[in-house]
């Protein structure tokens, strides 16, 4: 199971180009080791229950809109990215996003 350093490695490579921490999806196994670094390593986003051990970021798309991505909190680099128009509606975001998370739980 990750631990508390290799998540902080993971969040200052995304935070040092540019990516915000949106949504912190965990299993209430990795919530209960990670019970006491929670605040410190996600501030404030949101944290979900959730059978995917992920992390949302995003940050603006280079031609308009935003960029998400979904990196697997592992060893193991992997990411999924969906970009969306600026003016994509919040219900048609959570879609996308939901089945990009499905996606990733199938891999």
């Amino acid at each position: 199971m990750i631990n508390v350093a290799t998540i902080n490695e993971i969040l200052a490579l995304y935070k040092k180009h540019g990516w915000n921490v949106r949504r912190v999806l965990l299993s209430d196994e990795l919530r209960v080791n990670l019970t006491d670094s929670l605040q410190n390593l996600f501030g404030a986003a949101e944290i979900v229950t959730s059978r995917l051990n992920g992390v949302w970021f995003s940050r603006p798309a280079k031609h308009g809109g935003e960029t998400w991505e979904l990196r697997r909190l592992s060893e193991a680099p992997f990411a999924l990215v969906e970009v969306f128009e600026e003016d994509i509606a919040d219900d048609i975001r959570e879609d996308v996003l939901r089945a990009t998370e499905k996606r990733m739980r199938a891999d």
